[in-house]
């Protein structure tokens, strides 16, 4: 099974399981009157809305290569985790709407021990979907799962902050239901933002790889003096670099290009996503600067 496979293998199960869960909460939460829980719900849709973005992010991502996309399309993949944040500041906005409402008008939730079922229930699968999520992410070096798995993160958060305003219930201290739910807004905000902030740095040409490491890796070749003007971008998954070697001027045209050959094999062999090297051969002395 190809690798794009597998990630949607992975977003598929997660999809069925997210939309159970927030569809429990939704249902659950409006019944017994609790803001908080219905602000969860939310907050587990929007799970559900990201894992279809995935899906289509992925199948994007995966097309082969073409003369328009001559680097592939990998990015989309990226792209489509800001998709992912997007939906999270959607959610913090209808659930700020709510806990105000409710602060306005406050209502008793009927709290009972169904409900705390439910949100026991749902937290354990939240918890199991998160670990499993995040696992095949880092396997598969995929955003996409990464940043998916910090979303359910959250919801697990949500969900203890929820189950606190159900004991805060009980004890009669019925505002703190939509103060919890506001409080969950802001938790889901920041994830938000991390998860922008990490896609930013493949989309926008951070370096993936330390020139140090590269240059090391060259200069165990023999015949390369010296190596600079190292650049990398890309994905984990993904990485492009071109760099300059320094070589002795009298080095034959053919020697050079087997060698040039030899350590763009030796570096997509030490340093794992690298996808493609250029290398620009630069003839010059032994002592060369």
């Amino acid at each position: 099974m190809g690798k794009g496979s597998q990630i949607k293998r992975v977003l598929i199960l997660t999809l069925f399981l997210n939309f159970a869960v927030a569809l429990a909460k939704f249902i659950f939460g409006q019944k017994i009157g609790s803001t908080s829980m219905v602000a969860d719900s939310f907050h587990s849709f929007s799970d559900s809305a990201s894992n279809i973005i995935g899906l289509l992010g992925v199948w994007i991502a995966y097309l082969p290569l073409d003369k328009d996309h001559p680097y592939g399309h990998k990015k989309y993949e990226t792209l489509t985790s800001i998709g992912i944040a997007l939906l999270l500041f959607l959610a913090c906005f209808n659930i700020i709407s709510l806990s105000l409402k409710r602060v306005i008008s406050p209502i008793t939730p009927n709290i009972d021990i169904v409900s705390v079922s439910v949100m026991l229930l749902t937290l354990a699968i939240n918890l199991g979907v998160m670990i499993y999520e995040h696992r095949e992410g880092k396997r598969l070096a995929s955003d996409i799962l990464i940043s998916d798995s910090m979303h359910t993160r959250a919801d697990i958060f949500t969900s203890l902050s929820v189950l606190f305003s159900f004991l805060a219930v009980k004890m009669g201290m019925v505002m703190l239901d939509p103060i919890i739910a506001l409080m969950i807004s802001i938790f889901i905000g920041k994830v938000a933002v991390e998860i922008i902030l990490e896609a930013s740095k493949v989309l926008c040409d951070t370096t993936v790889v330390e020139a140090k490491r590269i240059e090391q890796i060259c200069l165990e070749v023999p015949g390369v003096i010296k190596c600079h003007k190292i650049r990398t971008r890309g994905r984990a998954d993904d990485v492009h670099m071109d760099l300059h070697v320094l070589i002795n001027k009298r080095t034959r045209f053919a020697d050079a290009h087997d060698l040039s050959s030899f350590i763009e094999q030796k570096i997509k062999k030490e340093i794992a996503g690298v996808s493609d090297v250029v290398i620009h051969m630069e003839p010059c002395d032994e002592n060369c600067e």
